[in-house]
C-alpha cells in the first residue's frame, strides 16, 4: 500500500463539508442572530484597524475646557476626566482589546494544539504532557497576570503572557481528545502499517482532522479572553495611560460614576457588546463545523 493510497485527513474532512467555506457561510447566513454578530464583529475590526481614519478626535488630546461633557452632537459619547473624546478613545481601546484577545487565542491555540496533539500521539508523553496542562490549570489567569506584572512591570506584554497561559491548558485537553479519536480511526494504523512517518502522520493525518474540533473551540473561547484580558486591565496590570485599552478605561471612570457615569460605562458597554457577538458567533460555528452536530 502507498501512501497516497491512504485516505488523507483533508480528503476525509472534505467528505464531511467540514472545510466546505461555501456550506459553513450558507449555513451560518441562515441564522439571523448568527449574521447579526458576525456583522457586529466585522464593523467593530474594521472601525478598529482604520482607527485614525475613523475617530473623530486625537485620543490623546486634552482640553480642559470640557471635562466630563455628557454625550452630545460634538462628542457623541462625551469626554472624560481630561477632555478628551471617549468614542475616539474606545475605537482606539477597542483595538488594543482586540489585538491581546487575538494574539492570546492565536499563540495560546498553536501551542496547546500542539501539546494536545503529541500528547494523543506519543503515549509515553501523554502523562508528562496532561500533568503540566494540569498544572497550568492550577492557576488563575489574573494571578498569572499578577505574577508577570511583579517581574517584568505592567504592560500589555503581561496581558499578552497571561492570556496565552490561560489558553494553552483547555486547548491542549480539547485537542488531546479530539486526536485520541483520530488515533483509532484506520488510516492511523495503516499510516504505521507502511511505514509513514511520524512527520507526515502528525500533521497529514491528525492535525488536519482536529483543525476544526480546536477552531471551534477558539472561537468560544475568544470572547473569554476577551473578558479576561478586559479585566486584567482593569486591575492595571495591562496598557498604561495615556494608552487607550477598554478594561483600563472602565478603571479610570469609576472614580467619576456619580458624576459622570458615562465614563465608566460606555467602555464597559463597548466590552459587552464586543463579548456577546464573539460568543454568539462562536456558538452558531460550534453547530455549524461540529461533526457531532451534523448527525
Amino acid at each position: 500500500m502507498s501512501v497516497d493510497a491512504l485516505p488523507s485527513a483533508a480528503t476525509t474532512a472534505e467528505e464531511t463539508g467540514l472545510l466546505s467555506r461555501s456550506g459553513v457561510l450558507r449555513r451560518l447566513m441562515r441564522d439571523k442572530v448568527a449574521a447579526i454578530a458576525a456583522l457586529v464583529l466585522a464593523l467593530i475590526a474594521l472601525a478598529a484597524v482604520f482607527a485614525p481614519v475613523v475617530a473623530p478626535y486625537d485620543p490623546y488630546l486634552t482640553d480642559l475646557t470640557k471635562v466630563m461633557q455628557p454625550p452630545s452632537a460634538e462628542h457623541w459619547f462625551g469626554t472624560d476626566n481630561t477632555g478628551r473624546d471617549i468614542l475616539s478613545r474606545v475605537i482606539y481601546g477597542t483595538r488594543n482589546t482586540l489585538m491581546l484577545g487575538l494574539v492570546g487565542v492565536v499563540i495560546g491555540g498553536l501551542l496547546g494544539g500542539l501539546l494536545g496533539i503529541l500528547a494523543a500521539y506519543y503515549p509515553r508523553a501523554d502523562g508528562w504532557i496532561m500533568r503540566l496542562v494540569d498544572v497550568m490549570l492550577a492557576f488563575p489567569a489574573i494571578l498569572i497576570g499578577l505574577a508577570v506584572a511583579a517581574v517584568a512591570g505592567a504592560g500589555l506584554g503581561a496581558v499578552v503572557i497571561a492570556l496565552v497561559v490561560a489558553t494553552v491548558p483547555d486547548v491542549a485537553r480539547v485537542a488531546r481528545g479530539a486526536a485520541v479519536g483520530v488515533m483509532g480511526q484506520e488510516f492511523m494504523e495503516a499510516g504505521r502499517a507502511v511505514g509513514v512517518s511520524d512527520r507526515t502522520l502528525i500533521w497529514r493525518y491528525l492535525t488536519l482532522n482536529c483543525i476544526s474540533t480546536i477552531f471551534v473551540f477558539l472561537t468560544l473561547r475568544f470572547g473569554q479572553i476577551i473578558l479576561i484580558g478586559s479585566a486584567l486591565g482593569f486591575l492595571g496590570m495591562g496598557a498604561q495611560p495615556p494608552t487607550a485599552e477598554l478594561g483600563m478605561m472602565a478603571a479610570q471612570g469609576r472614580d467619576f460614576l456619580f458624576m459622570a457615569p458615562h465614563i465608566a460605562t460606555i467602555p464597559s458597554c463597548a466590552i459587552f457588546v464586543i463579548v456577546l457577538a464573539a460568543n454568539l458567533l462562536g456558538d452558531a460555528l460550534r453547530d455549524v463545523l461540529d461533526p457531532r452536530l451534523q448527525q
